[in-house]
């Protein structure tokens, strides 16, 4: 399913957001610091990597619902979910 990319703006956005912080996460380890410092920030970017995933995921089954067709659609975006679970 294509979906068009003005309507993933918002998750674009996140994962562009997250690139940085696993930037600053791999400057982090290079740097030496604590290592609890480092599983904050690698907890944070798993969670917004996750929640854009969702964001993805939920647009998709919108389409999905105004198709008539969709099943094969709706078929692959279970699979996709239930992967992030």
């Amino acid at each position: 399913m294509i979906i068009d990319p003005t309507e993933l703006k918002a998750a674009r956005d996140r994962l562009s957001r997250i690139q940085g912080q696993i930037g600053g996460i791999v400057r982090m380890i290079d740097e030496g610091r604590d290592c609890t410092d480092i599983l904050t920030q690698l907890s944070a970017a798993s969670t917004a990597l996750t929640r854009a995933g969702f964001s993805i995921i939920s647009t998709g089954m919108a389409h999905c619902a105004n198709d008539p067709e969709g099943s094969d659609n709706r078929a692959a975006l279970e699979k996709a979910f239930m992967s992030l679970a």
